[in-house]
């Protein structure tokens, strides 16, 4: 049987680094997590979210998967939001896509990708509500980095209508959901304008499920 045994040896560096900075750092992280953040980001490797915004462990929840998607019928991002939001009680909620998202990529390349080609229907879903915007950018490289920043405001959008947070905005929650996207060439982070901290805004947006927004 192969281990990994390179990988279990630079976890022993890494604690013993850590250690030796602060001799408390492991028994403090034990007591008790208390984040203000939570970070719904894209599983690719080369965004990891403590890293890229300097923060220790224990500062950020993370919740990860292709594309950063957040819809009403995954359970699991649902229930890492009720935690987060009721439990955590985090007071800021990010949004983070990344340019060059492979999925984005994947979603508009019209070829067929197996089994994860029903997670991209998703995007696809945001390239159909504003194709008329991406249609008319002629560049391939800049249509898809276009999508991945519409794709991160719908799933702001999608955040804020879930009944988590409209929950926490109805009970007076000191809470906020931004929408950021990383740039994976120069290691920025950009922010995409939409910082919603209540019912009111999102319906000022027009933002707000449920309701009839004639055309």
């Amino acid at each position: 049987m192969k281990t990994l045994a390179h990988l279990l040896q630079r976890n022993r560096e890494w604690a013993s680094e850590q250690l030796h900075h602060d001799p408390k750092f492991f028994s403090r992280l034990s007591q008790i997590q208390q984040p203000e953040y939570l970070w719904i980001g894209c599983s690719d490797s080369r965004v990891p979210a403590n890293q890229i915004v300097s923060l220790p462990p224990g500062e950020v929840f993370v919740h990860r998967n292709i594309a950063n998607v957040v819809v009403h019928t995954d359970m699991n991002c649902l229930s890492v939001l009720q935690y987060a939001v009721e439990v955590l009680q985090v007071k800021h909620i990010i949004v983070c896509g990344h340019y060059g998202c492979g999925g984005v990529k994947a979603a508009m390349d019209g070829q067929e990708h197996g089994q994860i080609d029903n997670w991209l229907r998703h995007i696809q879903d945001v390239a159909r509500l504003h194709q008329q915007e991406l249609f008319e950018i002629e560049d391939e490289q800049q249509r898809i980095d276009r999508l991945c920043e519409l794709n991160v405001l719908e799933q702001v959008r999608n955040v804020c209508n879930t009944t988590v947070v409209k929950k926490a905005w109805k009970a007076g929650a000191e809470l906020s959901v931004h929408s950021w996207i990383y740039g994976i060439a120069n290691g920025i982070l950009h922010d995409l304008g939409a910082c919603i901290s209540s019912l009111e805004q999102l319906e000022a947006l027009g933002w707000r499920s449920g309701r009839f927004q004639p055309e």
